[in-house]
């Protein structure tokens, strides 16, 4: 038996090149699951190499991380470019839920919303129909919420004149929305939204939505991805379509209070230890956007008895860098 080591994801720039053993995670428009005592990571990969779709990595304790000890795909591929899965190109912003024991993971590709299964969080995740969501536009950054009541809702960015965000009524059974309860959620009207260093049309993208105490929290990205002023912000409505109102104190992430620029689009989870965090990426430097590099910061949920519903900022002080350690495996 011959002991090698792999780095996992080498192969499409998911890590960058380092003299040292660990390697930072470069994943932009992430995404964090939690299962089994374990973190699952995975997001639109940087660079053009090896197989377009998504991959896994896996972690105990949020810093450092590894292929899938369980992986089926020696690259911890889980959804791949034709595999009985929509698209040709630009795989991006994969997110992941559960119901009644299937995994699934809505992604877009083509700039389209789809949606994926598998019986395993490891996948393959596959379609039994392929083709995107819904066809009538471009749509991008797909979020599937599961009411209390049992209701399933897309949110989604759909291109109008800009990049706005939409909600709508899905059905699980059809993986379509109903057309006629599709809406959108808000306007740009903050500046926050549109800061001058990188012209752009409206933008508002990367949607997570949350349900607490019957309030609805839709965490949401504003700029262009390139702009440094890339930030996250939230908004909160009596109803999965709203009207929301925008946090007074938005944005929560922005370069001034994480310390680096560009950083946007993740999504909220709640960690092992019940603490929050949001996940996200950044720049890769000052000098240039990309590949973008993961960054996961601590989340402070408080009550606001006033106003009757949470706040949300975040401990700017205590980003955590994700680093990816090689991962030895045995071959005969």
């Amino acid at each position: 038996m011959k002991s090698i080591l792999i780095y996992p994801l080498l192969l499409f720039s998911a890590l960058q090149a380092s003299a040292q053993a660990k390697r930072e995670v470069f994943f932009a428009d992430v995404t964090v699951y939690v299962e089994g005592g374990k973190y699952y990571l995975t997001g639109s990969k940087s660079g053009n190499d090896g197989p377009q779709g998504f991959a896994f990595l896996e972690s105990k304790d949020l810093k450092t991380w590894t292929l899938p000890a369980k992986s089926k795909d020696s690259l911890g591929m889980v959804l791949t470019k034709g595999d009985h899965t929509f698209g040709t190109k630009g795989f991006w912003a994969p997110q992941l839920f559960k119901d009644k024991g299937t995994y699934y993971m809505t992604y877009t590709a083509d700039e389209q919303t789809v949606l994926a299964e598998s019986k395993s969080l490891l996948g393959p995740y596959r379609q039994k129909e392929v083709g995107p969501i819904d066809g009538t536009e471009k749509n991008i950054d797909s979020y599937i919420f599961k009411d209390s009541d049992g209701k399933y809702y897309l949110y989604c960015v759909r291109f109008d004149r800009g990049n706005y965000l939409y909600a709508a009524e899905f059905d699980l059974k059809t993986r379509k929305i109903k057309p006629e309860t599709l809406k959108r959620c808000f306007d740009q009207t903050e500046s926050w939204e549109a800061t001058p260093n990188f012209k752009s049309g409206p933008i508002m993208e990367g949607p997570t939505v949350i349900k607490l105490k019957n309030k609805y929290y839709l965490f949401y990205s504003a700029n262009h991805f390139q702009n440094i002023d890339y930030a996250i912000g939230y908004a909160v409505a009596d109803s999965p379509y709203g009207p929301w109102v925008k946090y007074k104190n938005n944005p929560i992430i922005h370069r001034s209070i994480v310390g680096e620029n560009g950083s946007g689009h993740g999504d909220l989870f709640e960690g092992l230890d019940k603490q929050l965090y949001y996940v996200y990426h950044i720049h890769n430097s000052l000098e240039k956007v990309g590949p973008r590099r993961t960054r996961i910061v601590p989340v402070v949920k408080q009550w606001d008895e006033k106003a009757n519903v949470y706040t949300f900022s975040v401990k700017g002080k205590e980003v955590i860098v994700p680093v990816i350690i090689p991962t030895k495996r045995v071959r005969n």
